[in-house]
């Protein structure tokens, strides 16, 4: 079992540079294979990283939120696809999602749809100008990403429990905003322990900070992956193995 947990388990390297990065990544050594590449590494040689994880047998998920017009967000998919990333976000708007439906067609790479950041609330909806619910909002976009066949969604695992019904259980359910009971919650506004989202209905978990600050990242693996088996226990028993996420995801 926590073989296919450690698959599901994906590291946010939110760290200043490839130095750092790859300090984290010789730090935990075999324990992760999964690994989240965002804004702050990104533009710090982060791709040219993604590269040589990709070639070391790593897993790597660019968080990269694509979101523009049809013809940039197609270019720029091929142009990750010379990468060998496992997982690129983009916002769930639908043409954005559609334009990249098509470019990503016959791939293995999975393209997940950002419902609504989880550092927002209700507050932060309205004050940009939505009108619907925060749930409202994030069903809507969960329920358009599963009709144009998007591979997977990124919402907060407090949702996951109503997303899962909607989206089925072949598309993915990327959760951030996970934390163990003692730790910070930072910037994030719905949060959630590492079982309690495996429960809900994620399929994989993504935690930065509860283990790249750790004293002993190692230790803060294990532990997590021990939640996550032990109180993660669907009633269904769904399988999300790494054969699953590594290959024809892309559902068209």
């Amino acid at each position: 079992m926590q073989h296919s947990m450690r698959n599901r388990l994906i590291v946010g390297l939110d760290v200043p540079d490839t130095a750092s990065a790859e300090a984290i990544v010789d730090k935990l050594e075999d324990t992760v294979n999964f690994y989240k590449i965002g804004y702050q590494l990104i533009f710090a040689d982060g791709l040219d990283f993604a590269k040589e994880l990709v070639a070391s047998g790593k897993q790597v998920f660019l968080d990269m939120k694509l979101l523009d017009i049809d013809n940039t967000i197609a270019s720029g998919i091929e142009s990750i696809l010379r990468i060998g990333a496992s997982m690129l976000t983009l916002y769930a708007y639908p043409k954005a999602m559609r334009a990249a439906v098509d470019a990503a067609r016959g791939t293995d790479l999975c393209l997940l749809g950002v419902t609504v950041l989880t550092s927002m609330d209700q507050a932060d909806l309205k004050e940009a100008g939505y009108h619907d619910t925060l749930e409202a909002l994030v069903l809507k976009r969960a329920n358009q990403a599963r009709e144009i066949g998007m591979g997977g969604i990124v919402a907060s695992a407090s949702e996951a429990r109503i997303l899962r019904p909607i989206i089925g259980e072949k598309m993915l359910l990327v959760t951030p905003g996970i934390r163990l009971k003692r730790t910070d919650h930072g910037d994030q506004k719905r949060v959630i322990t590492p079982g309690q989202a495996i429960k809900a209905g994620a399929s994989h978990l993504v935690v930065a900070r509860p283990i790249i600050k750790a004293e002993n990242p190692i230790e803060a693996v294990r532990i997590i992956l021990r939640d996550m088996e032990e109180n993660g226990v669907r009633n269904d028993e769904t399988d999300y193995s790494d054969e699953r996420t590594e290959s024809n995801f892309l559902m068209v």
